[in-house]
């Protein structure tokens, strides 16, 4: 009796050992793979916003180049193939659905060409041109233009901030287009002490002397 209640107790102690050191093991892994989501986490949140940001600035230049959306990944984008059940199914229930669907298709493509024909024309209009909005060099050009006094880029954000609140105008991407404008001589700018200030280039004038010929004739 005393040498199975030996062993037993020793088995017990090392089976203890073990689970605890098994435990502290997965708590140290959960610790790392937990560490290293937060990492990627905010690896992420960065790239997202460096995203958002040359967004508006290839906006705020005026260029139309479409960008790569991500990817969606496989496990969402695969969809099961039902090709198991129809072969199961008899072939007059599989006649009988192919020929409903082919109804339902031609009552659909019957109904949406109704619907163009008779859909007026100015509401394709009217939709066009609310969605149609000035772009920000559009509208920092015009804001210099309206100014008599050299306006700095907060200054200016600030404006057309309160001019138009339903846009996201921010300081970063108005200096970086007012940097663009003035590198295609559309804006001039002027620095005082530390800041620098914009405004609209000066039209270029030609006497109307110059324009006209001499007259030679005396």
């Amino acid at each position: 009796m005393s040498e199975s209640t030996t062993d037993t107790t020793g088995l017990t102690h090392q089976y203890s050992t073990q689970v605890a050191t098994d435990l502290e093991t997965n708590l140290k892994e959960q610790e790392r793979i937990s560490g290293d989501i937060a990492a990627l986490q905010q690896q992420l949140g960065a790239l997202q916003h460096d995203h958002s940001v040359l967004v508006n600035i290839q906006q705020a230049l005026g260029v139309t180049q479409t960008t790569k959306e991500p990817t969606p990944s496989t496990e969402t984008a695969t969809v099961p193939s039902p090709r198991q059940k129809a072969k199961s199914a008899p072939r007059s229930k599989q006649t009988a659905r192919k020929s409903t669907a082919a109804r339902e298709g031609t009552t659909a493509k019957k109904s949406t060409a109704a619907q163009e024909r008779t859909t007026p024309k100015k509401s394709t209009a009217k939709s066009e041109s609310k969605t149609a909005q000035p772009t920000l060099v559009g509208l920092i050009r015009h804001h210099l233009t309206e100014q008599d006094e050299p306006r700095s880029a907060a200054e200016i954000s600030a404006a057309l901030g309160q001019a138009h609140p339903e846009r996201d105008i921010k300081t970063k991407v108005v200096r970086v287009t007012l940097e663009g404008l003035v590198a295609r001589s559309q804006a001039q700018r002027t620095k005082q002490g530390s800041s620098v200030f914009y405004t609209a280039p000066e039209a270029e004038t030609t006497p109307a002397a110059e324009a006209q010929p001499e007259d030679t004739s005396s």
